[in-house]
């Protein structure tokens, strides 16, 4: 009981910790200087900033299995490397060889926060760009089927729109589904 009494008060002081900690150190560096004024007065602000904003913040995601999330970065950063030299080759190549496509990507998150993180890991890697977030339309959201959003992709190089589709969801949507489950 008391823990969760101090555990709630601590959230209501630093609602976002990690902010305030980033607000403190770009204030730091801004100034150029690590004296005790400064550090008072950059942690004040970063207090008083976290505490304002906080209301403006969507939920915080539940993330479920950190050491997947760890091997998804690893394979994250190894595609990024991998696509960077695939584009490096298609744009020094001839530009008929070029097959750039809109696709339509079905999606089965449903939290906007792991929908922003797959659209952001999408446009992180060479040749492809999120779009935007195609949400269902309240007249279509009978079935659950019909409730998913779909995320608008535009490939550099697309030879077949449903193995593309069908990479991404494997490839990202999956472990994304498994991570913040």
């Amino acid at each position: 009981m008391l823990q969760s009494r101090l555990r709630s008060r601590l959230r209501t002081w630093f609602p976002h910790p990690l902010l305030s900690l980033t607000l403190l150190a770009i204030w730091l560096l801004l100034n150029n200087s690590l004296g005790p004024g400064n550090i008072l007065l950059g942690a004040a602000l970063a207090l008083i900033l976290s505490r304002l904003t906080a209301n403006f913040w969507p939920e915080r995601p539940r993330l479920r299995k950190p050491l997947k999330l760890l091997a998804f970065l690893g394979r994250l950063f190894g595609d990024i490397l991998i696509a960077n030299l695939q584009v490096a080759v298609l744009i020094l190549g001839p530009r008929e060889r070029l097959r750039p496509a809109f696709v339509e990507l079905p999606l089965e998150l449903t939290d906007p926060f792991a929908i922003t993180v797959l659209a952001s890991v999408i446009s992180l890697t060479p040749g492809t760009v999120s779009v935007d977030v195609i949400a269902p339309s309240p007249d279509q959201k009978g079935t659950a089927a019909d409730s998913r959003s779909t995320l608008l992709v535009h490939s550099l190089d697309t030879e077949d729109a449903e193995r593309l589709c069908q990479h991404l969801k494997q490839r990202y949507e999956a472990p994304l589904l498994e991570i913040f489950r």
